[in-house]
């Protein structure tokens, strides 16, 4: 009787899905007609277009800003870097409104519709004769920022929604859908670069042969058509139901640790405060021994009454645990800023050396300058395809993890490839600018830089999408993705606070400076060499810091507890 039960629960487990996510009618979702790749396809369909809309702006902006806004190279470059800034800091705000109040869902479909008003508003600067530039620049240039940062505003709520949307059609209390997860974001960075590799072909040569006008209409009708795709996948996915402010569980535990701040912690974790499992949908975390401090929150307190079990006077374990998770995560974040940095010269300093260079394939066509950018892309495809194909099943088989190797470490391959990229650009703009002709070297000197970065985000930049996707707490993921985001458009940030001063230090005395406004005689190939610098130092930095890190931790029944009674086996999310 015993073993029939046992079986019926757990064909009830491969039945129906347990993971706190619903059906589009508010119900457990059936397991065979809801998510997994069925429902992930859909989703990766929109990602694909996003993505071709938001290449086929960025790798050509530098040039329009230059070209037909008629800014400096140094400016234009800072404009770039601050729109990227804005671009991918945004997310932050769209993630933490998807997770608390709107869902994600909802989030994506409202940020696709702002999006396309961006898209709008560009297609009009171009296309209406009293909007163009030749008849108003002041006016068109004013529209076409507004349209840009339509755009910004869209893949705020976009990108961290959308992503962990797609996450979310995967149970992890399921074998088979847990190794599938560990895929989706391989494969999610493959349909990403499909779209970029056509944003930065046919988007660029629309640009170029059609115009501007012409390359907006066709983006905007793409959109629209991956949003309707979108909605008719409604049925088979998985939804999240938001439960108000992520954050405000995470204060709570802060505000009762520093209440308690003058009680001693128990010999024993065990006598922290945890909720029952069967009392709760969400999954609770094991205690670990990082933040101590934080643990007095979580301690109960007899005898005080209502009050001493409160909401801001006790916490627990898997709020305590929570909070530590975020902390622990801020070392991190700090330490691939430099690598931020570095990503921002590939759409930037990159497509300009581009643009001066040989560009000639045969007599009578011109490669234009962003197209270059599909090299990148390439290099990346590659990579992710490798790595998912070759390395994780060599790996897993020498290794007997999951993962094959650790989230961090991917990570740190990543940046290492960074920095060997930028000093290859270093070594290749000198030759350019030592050669007799700098405008006759080809274009296609630059190949070695442009795949080395793409093969160092096909380490760095999916292992970040897993990171934050995976170690923040449950009820964060789509904020999670929003601060993988933030890495990008901080490092943006930085590096403009970078140009901005070496440019100050390189011009004092008279000195021409680093970004003269003639690429010819400028001096990219120190500005490389210093965010190589930057580059190694911080990896040190990385190391150190990636060293110390202790995973979140889960039973490996799916369902995170306090283990030190030794009742339940837990073990690391690496």
């Amino acid at each position: 009787m015993e073993k029939g039960f046992e079986v019926g629960v757990k064909d009830d487990h491969e039945e129906w899905v347990h993971d706190s996510s619903v059906d589009h009618r508010g119900r457990p979702p059936f397991r065979a007609a809801t998510g997994s790749w069925k429902a992930a396809m859909f989703i990766i369909f929109i990602e694909f277009s996003e993505r071709l809309s938001y290449f086929g702006i960025a790798t050509s902006l530098i040039i329009y800003l230059t070209k037909v806004l008629q800014e400096e190279t140094k400016v234009a470059a800072k404009n770039v870097n601050y729109w990227m800034s804005v671009t991918t800091l945004m997310p932050l705000l769209g993630g933490f409104l998807a997770d608390g109040y709107l869902g994600r869902f909802t989030t994506v479909v409202l940020s696709t519709v702002i999006y396309l008003l961006g898209l709008t508003v560009l297609a009009m600067s171009q296309l209406a004769p009293s909007l163009k530039p030749d008849h108003s620049l002041h006016l068109h240039e004013t529209l076409f920022f507004v349209g840009i940062y339509l755009v910004s505003i869209g893949t705020g709520g976009h990108k961290p929604s959308l992503e962990s949307f797609g996450a979310d059609q995967f149970d992890e209390g399921h074998g088979a859908e847990r190794v599938q997860k560990m895929s989706f974001f391989n494969w999610w960075n493959c349909a990403l670069c499909s779209g970029i590799l056509l944003g930065v072909t046919i988007i660029v040569y629309a640009q170029e042969r059609l115009g501007w006008g012409a390359a907006s209409v066709m983006l905007a009708a793409v959109m629209g058509a991956s949003l309707v795709i979108f909605l008719a996948g409604w049925r088979s996915y998985r939804y999240r139901v938001p439960d108000g402010s992520p954050l405000t569980p995470l204060l709570q535990a802060a505000v009762a640790a520093v209440r308690k701040r003058h009680l001693e912690l128990p010999a024993d974790a065990g006598e922290l405060y945890e909720v029952k499992p069967q009392n709760i949908k969400k999954r609770l975390l094991c205690h670990t021994d990082q933040f101590r401090f934080l643990d007095k929150a979580a301690i109960v307190e007899h005898g005080g009454g209502e009050e001493a079990r409160g909401p801001w006077r006790l916490a627990t374990v898997t709020q305590v645990e929570e909070t530590k998770l975020v902390l622990a995560m801020v070392p991190i974040w700090v330490a691939t800023l430099a690598f931020g940095m570095q990503a921002a010269q590939v759409s930037t300093f990159f497509i300009k050396q581009g643009s001066v260079m040989d560009r000639h394939l045969g007599p009578h066509f011109v490669l234009p300058p962003a197209s270059i950018f599909s090299l990148a892309a390439v290099g990346m495809i590659a990579a992710v395809a490798l790595y998912d194909k070759v390395l994780v099943p060599y790996l897993r088989r020498a290794t007997g993890g999951e993962r094959g190797i650790s989230i961090l470490k991917r990570i740190g391959i990543g940046m290492a490839i960074a920095v060997v990229a930028m000093a290859v650009a270093a070594a290749v703009e000198r030759r350019r600018l030592g050669s007799a002709s700098p405008a006759a070297v080809s274009v296609f000197w630059l190949t070695p830089q442009f795949v080395l970065m793409g093969v160092g985000d096909g380490f760095a930049l999916v292992g970040l999408q897993e990171y934050f996707y995976d170690q923040v707490p449950d009820s964060m993921r789509s904020l999670g993705i929003g601060l993988y985001l933030s890495v990008i458009g901080a490092g943006s940030f930085l590096s403009s606070l970078v140009i901005t001063a070496a440019d100050r230090v390189s011009s004092r005395g008279g000195r021409a400076s680093w970004f003269a406004k003639d690429l010819n005689r400028s001096r990219l190939d120190l500005f490389y060499w210093l965010l190589a610098c930057i580059g190694a130092v911080n990896l040190v930095f990385y190391v150190l810091v990636a060293a110390r890190y202790s995973y979140k931790t889960v039973n490996k029944a799916g369902r995170v507890v306090d283990d030190k009674d030794g009742d339940l086996e837990c073990a690391g999310e690496a």
